[in-house]
């Protein structure tokens, strides 16, 4: 269900006094709101990489409790 005209003038309303009394907030949530979007500069730039990355490091975490495992197996099974 969309906004009345009267709700989308009080929202306009909101929204500029919030402007005029705390920029610093406007911005804030200007930020958030690119960063929700996929508009974040660095996430287009690193996103990929940075999933890369945490990907390998899930692996690499894996692996080495699966060594764990198969060592305290062994060590289990030779005593």
């Amino acid at each position: 269900m969309g906004l009345t005209g009267r709700e989308r003038r009080i929202l306009a309303e909101i929204e500029q006094a919030l402007e005029r009394d705390d920029p610093e907030l406007v911005q804030r949530v200007a930020a958030i709101n690119r960063i929700e979007s996929g508009g974040d500069v660095f996430q287009q730039a690193y996103g990929d990489r940075l999933r890369m990355w945490a990907l390998a490091h899930v692996w690499l975490i894996f692996s080495a409790g699966a060594v764990v495992i198969v060592l305290l197996l062994l060590a289990v099974l030779t005593t």
